[in-house]
């Protein structure tokens, strides 16, 4: 087995908060991802929006396409009219041969409100529940059949947040419901992410590598700050410079037989921390611990 190292381009450019990174240019950002070490990048705000014109880019900084963010409203939406939504992404994806779309709820999401505080993220009833575990089924049957897996996203903020939450998911949906499991996220939500791994390895394609600065994670916890509050605060930051030990989470992986992209991902202000700085320093983190967990990086 081995393992893909990816990084996502939200630490140049931030599409949440577009003055955050506003002025880096996309090729600053390749560039930057690929002498890092990095040889797959996630799809962000600034990158062409067809193949035509993506591929080259991608091709011109030797990276590939390891996913990117779809955020859905299948809680409001039908299948149907859900479906008709993704088509370009979808197609975008499949020329680019991304191994998954990262899929997440936002309906509802208090993820980019500064003054709604995260106690207040939405949540579904009983009844409400299994009409949206019933439309996601059908979502990710749709898109295994395209070739092009939907890898859930929990995210603070959503409606899918917590470990609970995701768990829930994953037990109430079709097998062709897989997950992005996401570090720094499963941390902030107090969850635990080798249970996750452990007890839900078959649905698990795709990892996000994000760490916490426990300061900033206990405060905002305490002042049940936003979300905007607490990643401009710093509760985020790339693996090697944040709280959580990476190997034990790497040993399940090991047995686990994981194969997948591991995507160092830390949305923080460019102007506070250097992207490409940031970049080598979780490079040089997760490589130095895959080691130490005799996983093998796949480098072609």
């Amino acid at each position: 087995m081995s393992v893909k190292l990816g990084v996502a381009p939200i630490a140049w450019s931030n599409d949440d908060m577009p003055e955050l990174g506003g002025d880096t240019t996309l090729e600053q950002c390749l560039s930057e991802a690929n002498q890092a070490g990095y040889i797959g990048v996630e799809f962000g705000g600034k990158f062409p929006k067809t193949s035509e014109e993506l591929m080259p880019k991608l091709n011109e900084f030797n990276l590939n396409l390891c996913s990117g963010w779809y955020g859905a409203n299948l809680r409001k939406n039908s299948f149907i009219e859900e479906k008709e939504s993704i088509q370009q992404q979808l197609k975008l994806f499949k020329d680019c041969n991304s191994p998954c779309i990262v899929f997440a709820e936002v309906s509802g999401s208090i993820q980019g409100d500064q003054n709604r505080k995260l106690s207040t993220r939405p949540k579904m009833d009983l009844d409400e529940s299994k009409n949206y575990y019933k439309k996601i089924s059908e979502m990710g049957k749709y898109l295994e059949d395209k070739g092009m897996p939907l890898a859930y996203h929990h995210h603070m903020g959503t409606v899918i947040e917590s470990q609970e939450d995701t768990e829930r998911l994953l037990e109430n949906t079709h097998d062709s419901v897989k997950l992005t499991l996401d570090t720094g996220h499963m941390l902030f939500a107090q969850g635990d992410s080798k249970k996750i791994i452990n007890d839900f390895n078959e649905r698990l394609i795709h990892v996000h590598c994000k760490d916490i600065r426990k300061k900033v994670l206990d405060n905002s916890l305490k002042n049940d700050l936003s979300f905007r509050e607490a990643f401009l605060e710093g509760a985020f930051t790339v693996p090697g410079d944040g709280c959580i030990d990476y190997k034990p989470l790497f040993d399940i992986l090991k047995e686990k037989k994981y194969s997948g992209w591991l995507v160092v991902e830390a949305e923080q202000d460019p102007a506070k921390a250097n992207p490409f700085e940031y970049a080598k320093i979780g490079y040089k983190y997760l490589t130095e611990t895959l080691q130490k967990s005799n996983i093998e990086i796949f480098n072609n």
